[in-house]
């Protein structure tokens, strides 16, 4: 992320899904930047266990036990609570209530058409049988990012809709208002490359697909998910030419080796022959085994007080109540729904 198009006046607002450990992928798309946002910027963190009901309602203990895994990782590289607001979304009942009010400006065709909520149907293979929850998850979100005045709201691609579809709602709230309460914001993408595919080469990092490396992997588990990754089917001994386009080694070596220089004279060397995938794999086993060792000791310490860490959630969760219900109580002032 290019921090230069970052003031200190900005408000981010991101978060992840409480369905289960973060991993290599959520640390490349988001996490080292809001390390490095929380130094410039006022930062909120949701943990995002309403939305992870949406379409995981017959696993309520998934989503509620994976509320302290995610926060665990958040601590382990590096977000300071001191710095970056990490809150329950559950617990912050302003923004559903702000929601219900936001979904009286959307329309069901307008929410159908979301490309982002059309493939995630596809994804999830709902076809008419769409949780009502899951549909309207954009007005939810809209309530997310307005209830701090969100200015910037880092985001993958696929996810720019819903971005688009937030500031749709702020308009149309602000004109039937008559004032310009409700603020837009930004969509910001990460920079290329900063979408990790699977160790399998098939698809983006995740957990569904069983193809991500989580943050809290063991040393075996590294060196074996390194062993396992995709490269060049076609490279059968070390002197033949390689592909570098699609190795999933060289995706990562780009990701996670500072030495660019170095890893561009891997990619000659591979693609003109003589360079064998198991010199590859052991350079990157080396940078994430010394990448991770940190996080998964950092993240082992914090675990060893859950108490400790539910403390600083529930102290998150009143400062972004207390934000969150200005920012309704304007909504409802507006809406002339002050009686008292």
């Amino acid at each position: 992320m290019n921090l230069d198009s970052i003031s200190p006046n900005d408000v981010i607002l991101t978060g992840d899904r409480t369905t289960g450990p973060l991993h290599l992928g959520h640390y490349v798309g988001s996490l080292r930047n809001r390390v490095l946002l929380q130094e410039h910027c006022t930062q909120f963190l949701l943990l995002a266990d309403a939305q992870a009901l949406t379409d995981n309602m017959g696993n309520y203990l998934k989503v509620r036990d994976n509320v302290l895994q995610v926060a665990l990782d958040y601590l382990a590289v590096g977000i300071d609570p001191a710095k970056s607001t990490i809150f329950i979304q559950s617990l912050v009942p302003e923004l559903s209530e702000l929601a219900s009010y936001y979904l009286n400006l959307v329309t069901v065709a307008r929410l159908e058409r979301n490309p982002t909520i059309k493939d995630e149907i596809k994804q999830r293979g709902f076809e008419r049988d769409i949780p009502a929850g899951f549909l309207t998850y954009p007005a939810a979100q809209a309530a997310d990012i307005t209830a701090f005045k969100a200015t910037i709201v880092p985001v993958g691609a696929d996810q720019v809709p819903m971005i688009e579809q937030t500031n749709e709602i702020v308009r149309r709230f602000n004109a039937s208002v008559g004032q310009e309460l409700l603020v837009e914001t930004r969509a910001v993408v990460p920079e290329h490359g900063a979408r990790l595919p699977g160790i399998d080469g098939k698809a983006k990092m995740s957990k569904s697909l069983g193809n991500a490396l989580a943050l809290s992997a063991s040393p075996d588990e590294i060196r074996q998910a390194v062993k396992m990754m995709y490269t060049d089917p076609n490279h059968l001994r070390v002197d033949d030419p390689g592909q570098v386009k699609g190795n999933v080694v060289f995706s990562y070596l780009d990701a996670f080796d500072d030495d660019a220089a170095a890893v561009a004279e891997l990619k000659a060397h591979y693609r003109r022959g003589g360079l064998g995938d198991t010199a590859i794999k052991a350079r990157l086993e080396d940078k994430l085994q010394a990448l991770l060792e940190p996080i998964r000791r950092r993240r082992e310490e914090y675990a060893r007080d859950p108490a400790a860490v539910l403390a600083l959630l529930k102290e998150g969760t009143g400062k972004a109540r207390e934000v969150a219900a200005v920012t309704l109580a304007e909504v409802k002032g507006a809406m002339g729904l002050n009686y008292y």
